[in-house]
């Protein structure tokens, strides 16, 4: 599983222009996940997030998780985090799970993230084109791959 985690001062998402999550402060999720993606990844990527300390606290020091400064959560499904580009010049989604065990993942993954956050996370379409809007706050952009842990 491998995410991409913006915070962000406000994010929203719209499928055929109609909005179907939006948030304020908090974290804008894009989240894909791999064929080889178990409920293990899942769990431990869900407290990985929810104990980033990636807000500020008041010293302007990044110390505090979502958790902390009561944030909103927004995930987007992106299976195009799995992109591989070393030949040519098309990406190659080979390691991206097919949906048919990418949506079981998904839905995991948001359940232990409301579970953990104890608050509703927004979403996104599974599969859907979407249209994400989002102002981040910092610029602060974290990417975490559960394949690779020791990062």
């Amino acid at each position: 599983m491998r995410v991409v985690i913006q915070r962000v001062k406000q994010a929203s998402v719209t499928v055929k222009d109609e909005i179907t999550g939006s948030i304020g402060n908090g974290l804008l999720i894009l989240a894909g996940f791999e064929h080889t993606d178990t409920n293990e990844d899942i769990e431990w990527m869900v407290g990985k997030i929810t104990r980033l300390r990636i807000f500020n606290d008041t010293e302007g020091v990044m110390n505090l998780s979502v958790k902390d400064v009561n944030g909103q959560i927004l995930v987007i499904s992106q299976f195009t985090l799995h992109a591989k580009t070393k030949k040519g010049n098309r990406p190659s989604y080979v390691q991206a799970a097919p949906p048919s065990t990418a949506i079981p993942l998904y839905e995991k993954f948001l359940q232990l993230l409301e579970e953990t956050s104890g608050k509703r996370v927004e979403r996104g379409i599974f599969g859907a084109t979407m249209d994400v809007s989002l102002t981040n706050s910092g610029p602060v952009t974290i990417i975490i791959d559960s394949k690779n842990k020791d990062i």
